[in-house]
Order: C-alpha cells, then structure tokens, then sequence
C-alpha cells in the first residue's frame, strides 16, 4: 500500500474511532501540537505562543470559495470574543505561485485576525483535519487540541464550541470530530 494512502486511511479511521470514542487525543500523537508558520510580514509564527489563550486555527487560501464564505463569519467572531480571550488565526495553504495575494486579500477582506502564511497539507494531516479546506482546530488554553471540523463551518456550531471552551458549557458538549465533507 502506498505511504500517502495508508496514512490517509489511517486518519479516517482514526477520526471515526475519536468520534466515538469521544477523544481527540486517539487520532493526534502529540494532544499539543505546535505549528510553525510566519505571518504576512514573514516573521516566524508557533501556535505555542498563543497558551493561555483558545485558538481557533482555520486553514484556508484565497482560491477556495467555501473558504472565502467563512470568512465574514470569522471576523465577526474574532471581534466579538477577542476580550474574552479567543485569538482567531487564519493559516493560508497558498502555495509559492498565490501567496503573494494573501497580504492584498487579507486587507480587502478587512481580516481582524492573525493570517499565517506558509501551511501545507502536512499540517492539515499533523492535526487530523484530512488533505482538504477549508478545516478548522480548536485548542483549549493549555494548547490541547480539542476539536476539528473538516469542511466549512457553520456559525452555530462555531459559537457554541467557543463558548464551550469559555466554560458556558450547556447542551450537549461539541463532538470532537465534525466532517462536512462528505454525506452523514
């Protein structure tokens, strides 16, 4: 079996068993991952600087729509929990020939959230998120990842693992796993 495809299959499977099993930790090596990337200005980035806080890491790129759609929703976000310790990183899978857009694309979008650049593939699978964007990571404030959505989120589902991890934890707790790309 080819290298790639056994490492995708175990990452499906892997996934399945944390959805139910109610566990990130099964499917990611190290519960704390540490990305380094760089930001627009190409000064190095890790996601370890950013404990004490809960980060949203949303990995997208300027040529992906569904991406694009989520990105008014993020600002919104972003502006509305920022007091309340919530950082909102956007990490672009742009490659060498669209990265250059990335800078331009952030300021006509009007992000108000930290854009990293540099994310690949590899860091997608590193967190159990497949091989495709727009995909999402949650981390609680001590850096643990605690949950993924695969696919484009939706607002509502957004906010209450936010609020989730600000501790307004009503209903039922967010599923550690949520895949919107294919049918349930």
């Amino acid at each position: 079996m080819h290298l790639p495809q056994t490492r995708t299959a175990a990452l499906w499977l892997c996934g399945a068993l944390s959805a139910l099993a109610g566990s990130v930790a099964l499917c990611v090596p190290d519960s704390q991952p540490d990305l380094s990337l760089w930001d627009t200005s190409m000064k190095p980035q890790r996601l370890s600087q950013y404990r004490g806080k809960i980060v949203v890491l949303n990995f997208w790129a300027t040529w992906c729509e569904p991406c694009k759609a989520e990105l008014p929703m993020l600002v919104e976000e972003q502006a509305h929990y920022r007091d309340r310790g919530v950082i909102v990183i956007g990490a672009s899978l742009d490659d060498a020939t669209t990265v250059k857009k990335v800078r331009p694309f952030a300021k006509k979008e009007k992000l108000n959230f930290r854009v990293w650049i540099g994310a690949t593939v590899d860091h997608l699978e590193k967190l159990g998120l497949g091989q495709a964007v727009p995909a999402t990571a949650f981390f609680d404030r001590e850096g643990n990842l605690v949950g993924r959505v695969m696919g484009e989120l939706r607002q509502p589902e957004l906010e209450h693992r936010i609020e989730w991890l600000l501790g307004n934890q009503q209903g039922t707790a967010p599923r550690p796993l949520v895949n919107h790309l294919s049918p349930e």
